[in-house]
Protein backbone atom coordinates (compact mmCIF):
# COMPACT_ATOMS: atom_id res chain seq x y z
CA UNK A 1 0.00 0.00 0.00
CA UNK A 2 1.03 3.81 -0.33
CA UNK A 3 1.72 5.93 1.99
CA UNK A 4 -1.06 8.03 0.45
CA UNK A 5 -3.93 4.97 0.81
CA UNK A 6 -6.60 5.65 2.64
CA UNK A 7 -8.96 2.48 4.49
CA UNK A 8 -11.92 1.36 6.45
CA UNK A 9 -12.80 -2.05 7.49
CA UNK A 10 -16.50 -3.49 7.01
CA UNK A 11 -17.22 -5.54 10.17
CA UNK A 12 -20.22 -7.23 11.54
CA UNK A 13 -20.29 -6.55 15.98
CA UNK A 14 -23.05 -5.86 18.16
CA UNK A 15 -22.44 -4.13 21.28
CA UNK A 16 -23.86 -7.05 24.06
CA UNK A 17 -23.48 -4.48 26.90
CA UNK A 18 -26.58 -3.08 24.73
CA UNK A 19 -28.43 -6.67 24.05
CA UNK A 20 -28.10 -6.45 27.75
CA UNK A 21 -29.40 -3.52 28.13
CA UNK A 22 -32.37 -4.37 25.70
CA UNK A 23 -33.64 -7.38 27.44
CA UNK A 24 -33.58 -5.71 30.82
CA UNK A 25 -35.97 -3.30 29.52
CA UNK A 26 -37.81 -6.09 27.55
CA UNK A 27 -38.16 -8.13 31.49
CA UNK A 28 -39.21 -4.68 32.72
CA UNK A 29 -42.27 -4.13 30.09
CA UNK A 30 -43.46 -7.98 30.51
CA UNK A 31 -43.84 -7.20 34.54
CA UNK A 32 -45.68 -4.37 33.43
CA UNK A 33 -48.02 -5.58 30.80
CA UNK A 34 -51.00 -7.23 31.40
CA UNK A 35 -51.50 -10.26 28.97
CA UNK A 36 -47.79 -10.69 30.24
CA UNK A 37 -48.24 -10.14 33.27
CA UNK A 38 -48.26 -13.95 34.92
CA UNK A 39 -46.83 -15.90 31.80
CA UNK A 40 -43.86 -16.84 34.09
CA UNK A 41 -41.24 -15.23 31.06
CA UNK A 42 -37.38 -16.17 31.46
CA UNK A 43 -35.44 -13.96 29.40
CA UNK A 44 -31.44 -15.21 29.71
CA UNK A 45 -27.87 -14.62 28.06
CA UNK A 46 -25.15 -16.94 27.64
CA UNK A 47 -22.10 -15.17 25.85
CA UNK A 48 -23.62 -14.56 22.39
CA UNK A 49 -27.11 -16.24 22.98
CA UNK A 50 -30.41 -15.01 24.25
CA UNK A 51 -32.71 -17.68 26.03
CA UNK A 52 -36.77 -17.32 26.27
CA UNK A 53 -38.98 -19.16 28.12
CA UNK A 54 -42.65 -18.59 28.36
CA UNK A 55 -45.64 -20.18 28.12
CA UNK A 56 -46.85 -20.20 25.03
CA UNK A 57 -46.04 -19.48 21.37
CA UNK A 58 -48.31 -16.76 21.17
CA UNK A 59 -46.48 -15.09 24.26
CA UNK A 60 -43.30 -15.70 23.28
CA UNK A 61 -43.89 -13.86 19.91
CA UNK A 62 -44.49 -10.89 21.67
CA UNK A 63 -41.81 -11.05 24.28
CA UNK A 64 -39.79 -11.27 20.99
CA UNK A 65 -41.45 -8.18 19.65
CA UNK A 66 -40.39 -6.35 22.68
CA UNK A 67 -36.70 -7.70 22.17
CA UNK A 68 -37.04 -6.51 19.21
CA UNK A 69 -38.09 -2.69 19.63
CA UNK A 70 -35.84 -2.25 22.74
CA UNK A 71 -32.91 -3.46 20.56
CA UNK A 72 -33.88 -1.14 17.60
CA UNK A 73 -33.88 1.58 20.00
CA UNK A 74 -30.01 0.75 21.03
CA UNK A 75 -28.78 0.85 17.34
CA UNK A 76 -28.55 -2.98 17.83
CA UNK A 77 -29.65 -4.76 14.36
CA UNK A 78 -32.11 -6.62 14.09
CA UNK A 79 -30.19 -8.49 11.09
CA UNK A 80 -27.55 -10.11 14.11
CA UNK A 81 -29.86 -12.08 15.18
CA UNK A 82 -30.51 -15.77 14.48
CA UNK A 83 -33.45 -17.56 15.29
CA UNK A 84 -33.42 -20.91 16.03
CA UNK A 85 -36.36 -23.46 16.34
CA UNK A 86 -39.16 -23.18 19.06
CA UNK A 87 -38.74 -26.18 21.41
CA UNK A 88 -41.55 -27.60 23.39
CA UNK A 89 -40.66 -27.84 26.94
CA UNK A 90 -42.62 -29.57 29.72
CA UNK A 91 -45.68 -28.19 31.41
CA UNK A 92 -46.50 -26.73 27.98
CA UNK A 93 -43.71 -24.38 27.76
CA UNK A 94 -42.37 -23.45 24.29
CA UNK A 95 -38.48 -22.15 24.29
CA UNK A 96 -36.84 -19.99 21.78
CA UNK A 97 -32.77 -19.60 21.29
CA UNK A 98 -31.69 -16.39 19.32
CA UNK A 99 -28.20 -16.31 18.26
CA UNK A 100 -26.27 -12.85 18.31
CA UNK A 101 -24.03 -13.07 15.00
CA UNK A 102 -20.48 -11.75 15.54
CA UNK A 103 -17.99 -11.18 12.69
CA UNK A 104 -18.73 -11.83 8.92
CA UNK A 105 -18.10 -14.89 7.43
CA UNK A 106 -16.57 -15.78 4.53
CA UNK A 107 -19.78 -16.57 2.18
CA UNK A 108 -20.65 -12.47 3.65
CA UNK A 109 -17.52 -11.35 2.53
CA UNK A 110 -17.05 -12.77 -0.73
CA UNK A 111 -20.59 -11.05 -1.18
CA UNK A 112 -19.13 -7.29 -0.18
CA UNK A 113 -16.35 -8.28 -2.00
CA UNK A 114 -18.31 -8.78 -5.26
CA UNK A 115 -20.67 -5.73 -4.45
CA UNK A 116 -17.36 -3.57 -4.21
CA UNK A 117 -16.39 -4.73 -7.36
CA UNK A 118 -19.54 -4.69 -9.24
CA UNK A 119 -19.65 -0.54 -8.29
CA UNK A 120 -16.57 0.25 -10.68
CA UNK A 121 -14.93 2.34 -7.98
CA UNK A 122 -11.23 2.55 -8.00
CA UNK A 123 -10.82 0.60 -4.74
CA UNK A 124 -9.62 -2.61 -3.81
CA UNK A 125 -11.25 -4.77 -1.25
CA UNK A 126 -9.15 -7.67 0.76
CA UNK A 127 -10.72 -10.12 3.43
CA UNK A 128 -8.50 -10.33 6.72
CA UNK A 129 -10.57 -12.59 9.05
CA UNK A 130 -13.71 -11.91 10.13
CA UNK A 131 -13.19 -8.08 8.58
CA UNK A 132 -13.22 -6.59 5.36
CA UNK A 133 -10.58 -4.09 4.27
CA UNK A 134 -11.16 -1.84 1.44
CA UNK A 135 -8.59 0.46 0.40
CA UNK A 136 -8.12 2.95 -1.75
CA UNK A 137 -6.67 6.82 -2.38
CA UNK A 138 -9.67 8.85 -2.77
CA UNK A 139 -11.79 9.35 0.41
CA UNK A 140 -14.78 10.11 -2.09
CA UNK A 141 -14.55 6.51 -3.46
CA UNK A 142 -14.61 4.99 0.39
CA UNK A 143 -17.48 7.24 1.17
CA UNK A 144 -18.97 5.87 -1.95
CA UNK A 145 -18.68 2.44 -1.08
CA UNK A 146 -19.89 3.00 2.55
CA UNK A 147 -23.23 4.36 0.77
CA UNK A 148 -23.18 1.38 -1.53
CA UNK A 149 -23.09 -0.99 1.14
CA UNK A 150 -25.65 0.97 3.36
CA UNK A 151 -27.78 0.57 0.38
CA UNK A 152 -27.44 -2.58 -0.43
CA UNK A 153 -30.18 -5.08 1.05
CA UNK A 154 -27.53 -7.91 2.56
CA UNK A 155 -29.00 -10.25 5.32
CA UNK A 156 -26.07 -9.23 7.71
CA UNK A 157 -25.51 -6.42 9.29
CA UNK A 158 -22.68 -3.46 8.41
CA UNK A 159 -20.73 -1.32 10.41
CA UNK A 160 -17.57 0.76 9.41
CA UNK A 161 -14.18 0.97 11.29
CA UNK A 162 -10.91 2.23 11.24
CA UNK A 163 -11.27 4.77 8.89
CA UNK A 164 -8.19 6.50 7.67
Amino acid sequence: MAAKDNSFDVVSEVDMNEVTNAMSQTEKEIAQRFDLKDSKTIITKSENEISIVTSDEFKLQNVIDILQTKLVKRNVSIKSLEYEKIEKSLGGKVKQVIKVKQGITKEEAKKITTLIKDSKLKVQASVQGDVVRVSGKNRNDLQDVMQALRDADLAFSVQFTNYR
